[in-house]
């Protein structure tokens, strides 16, 4: 039925309803909005390797996921390119095919780059100690930069800028030579997935968010000292944990902010990770996690973006901390939080998107979906304000139940 109609229609209608249900207003249905992540190199028959290092494949894939399960918005998996990575000999991230099965998807390597003892150091000079320091840890051909001096004798013009004969060495030549060839793959890769997005709003379909980042400690905590070494440093230093934390706020504002204008899409991913129960107690979360949390939420919607904070794992006892925010400025994406509870605390203050289980989705049937779905329109879309999507990514879900879920929320989810 839709097929009949202007792309441009759609695109402004699906945007709308979106927005609508942002806004805390009744649109004319529920949205749904899944997260497909890896879920289209399972349904078009490719690999997950596929996916990390075959563009033409990836896109076919993608577009075929999103024209055939016609979604309001569409989310997919943030794939950083297979071969730009292998260029660089990445510690940091194990690939479908290289490190884990070519059908698993990428797993992330958590480790302590950043040693308990350098908190110092990255306060006195974040990009000297990214460069000298941080990123020779985790990409094998780039070790060399550790040998640099500290950067900021840059600003000493011609006379100490570089230790030029140092360049000419091989270990610097390899790792110069590794990052052109890793920009070469990416200028290969963009040419084939760059203008997905702009040929998705051509056929009608919004992107869910082009932009992201991060919450100062989930950033510290998930690539720089790591889940247990964060954990212990808001015991031994936690004044330090403090004091990074504000240093990476304007930070991670600026990353947001800057990409989404650049790509046009208004909506902001901010994944937390470290914030919920079972992670920090509640005292925690309100001295290193919540107020850095408000601010970069308050600093987006000042720009006049809208922020889309994915609450990863359980953040049923946190709920009543979300009302200190704007009303209908959020687009809050539940995991294992109660929804039903988060329905009553936030009630008609809040968008809330979520969270039909990952299991239900690859375990269950079609009509076991269906009835998940009825009782979330039912209670947690009751008065608008509700998106429909699942609990988690989408990557193993059963093709016919995802289609249940995105069918049955647009036929039974119409408000009358």
């Amino acid at each position: 039925m839709n097929s009949a109609r202007p792309p441009e229609e759609l695109l402004k209608e699906r945007t709308r309803r979106v927005e609508d249900a942002i806004q805390v207003k009744v649109p004319d249905r529920v949205p749904i909005i899944p997260f497909f992540a890896y879920f289209p190199a399972k349904y078009a028959g490719i690999t997950c390797q596929d996916a990390s290092y075959d563009a033409p494949k990836w896109k076919a894939a993608c577009r075929q996921t999103v024209v055939d399960f016609q979604p309001d918005m569409y989310s997919l998996a943030p794939i950083v390119p297979g071969p730009v990575l292998d260029a660089l000999e990445c510690y940091q991230v194990k690939l479908p095919g290289h490190g884990v099965s070519p059908h698993a998807t990428h797993q992330f390597v958590e480790q302590e780059y950043m040693k308990p003892d350098e908190y110092d150091d990255f306060l006195y000079d974040p990009s000297d100690y990214a460069v000298r320091t941080y990123i020779p840890r985790f990409y094998g051909t780039l070790g060399a930069l550790s040998k640099l001096p500290p950067l900021r004798y840059l600003l000493y013009g011609y006379s100490e800028s570089m230790a030029t004969e140092m360049l000419t060495e091989p270990e610097f030549v390899q790792a110069f030579d590794s990052l052109a060839k890793a920009g070469r793959e990416m200028i290969k890769w963009n040419v084939v997935m760059g203008t997905f997005n702009q040929e998705m709003d051509a056929l009608g379909f919004p992107a869910y968010a082009a932009a992201r980042t991060l919450v100062p400690y989930d950033l510290l905590s998930d690539y720089h000292r790591g889940m247990r070494g964060s954990m212990l440093d808001l015991y031994r230093q936690p004044d330090k944990v403090l004091e990074v934390c504000q240093k990476l706020l304007p930070m991670c504002i600026d990353k947001g902010v800057s990409a989404a204008k650049k790509s046009g899409n208004p909506r902001i991913f901010i994944p937390l990770h470290r914030g919920a129960e079972g992670f920090m107690s509640l005292k925690q979360f309100e001295t290193f996690y919540w107020p850095f949390l408000k601010k970069l939420i308050l600093a987006v919607i000042e720009e006049a973006l809208t922020p889309c904070p994915f609450f990863e794992g359980d953040y049923t006892s946190r709920l009543e901390y979300l009302l200190e925010l704007p009303r209908g400025k959020v687009m809050a994406y539940f995991d294992s939080t109660d929804l039903f509870k988060a329905k009553a605390v936030l009630g008609n203050h809040m968008c809330i998107m979520g969270n039909v289980p990952a299991s239900l989705l690859q375990t269950g049937t079609p009509q076991d979906v269906k009835d998940c779905c009825k009782k979330l329109i039912d209670v947690v879309g009751k008065n608008g304000g509700y998106i429909m999507s699942s609990k988690s990514a989408l990557d193993e879900a059963k093709p016919e139940n995802v289609r249940a879920m995105c069918d049955f929320t647009k036929e039974y989810g119409v408000y009358r």
